[in-house]
């Protein structure tokens, strides 16, 4: 066997959000099974604390820490990211997966507020977040960002056409940061779900016709867990991807491979 250090994270110092549960405690567990160094953060703490320790059992004490941060504010953003600073050090990787949707229906029926509340939520506090650890990143000449958009970024919808709106929004917001970034040593990419079998997506899975569809119309015949998206973000954070930026990959079983 050949011995490779290509996904090798020893060292690193990643910050997730939305990272207590579902795809990004999966993401955060498989920074930290390669070497890392992972910050959990959601809104509750007591959630972060619980999977915080979930990974210091599994590899190793001082895997992972807990800091809670509501996305929404700026001045919680900043604590995260100096909080980090005090307990862990400069940030080598981010992961940016928090997001909410807190409409289901029409556009023709939306409120302002949930309208402006999806676009601040899931754009402009990741454009605030990334603007808070790049300079770590560009001080060292290296690191990588990902941000989690949604194959529905691909396509309309008649019940998440804001929730879409801002996922492709956060395509053209990795894409400039790419390619400001890229420059002085920084990758930035987004990462795109398919339908993903996690609390946050039950309303569009638990029912007889997703999974219909999904033995039907996936080509991998099954919904995606929360498992298949440790692999993309260890890829993305490791030098394995050091030619990759700019890229909105997705992780969807082959069903968005048509458009």
């Amino acid at each position: 066997m050949t011995a490779t250090t290509l996904f090798d994270l020893s060292g690193k110092i990643a910050l997730l959000t939305g990272a207590s549960k579902g795809m990004g405690k999966a993401m955060a567990e498989g920074l930290a099974e390669h070497g890392a160094k992972v910050v959990v953060s959601s809104r509750k703490l007591d959630q972060c604390e619980a999977t915080a320790a979930e990974i210091n059992e599994k590899c190793g004490a001082g895997s992972a820490i807990a800091i809670a941060c509501n996305i929404g504010y700026k001045d919680q953003l900043q604590n995260l990211v100096d909080t980090t600073h005090e307990k862990l050090g400069a940030i080598d990787i981010l992961v940016a997966n928090a997001g909410i949707n807190p409409f289901f229906g029409s556009m023709s029926d939306i409120p302002d507020s949930a309208f402006d509340k999806i676009m601040h939520s899931n754009v402009r506090s990741n454009h605030w977040l990334c603007q808070m650890v790049a300079p770590d990143m560009t001080a060292t000449g290296s690191g990588s960002m990902m941000i989690t958009a949604s194959t529905g970024a691909f396509a309309g919808s008649e019940n998440l056409g804001t929730y879409n709106i801002s996922k492709l929004a956060v395509i053209a917001l990795i894409r400039n940061l790419a390619l400001e970034l890229g420059p002085r040593g920084v990758r930035v990419n987004a990462i795109c779900p398919g339908l993903i079998k996690t609390d946050f997506a039950k309303a569009l899975w638990d029912n007889p016709e997703a999974a219909q569809r999904a033995n039907e119309q996936i080509p991998l015949r099954r919904l995606g867990e929360a498992e298949d998206l440790k692999g993309i973000a260890v890829f993305l954070a490791s030098e394995a991807s050091s030619y990759v930026t700019g890229q909105a990959l997705t992780v969807c079983g082959g069903a968005n491979m048509w458009s």
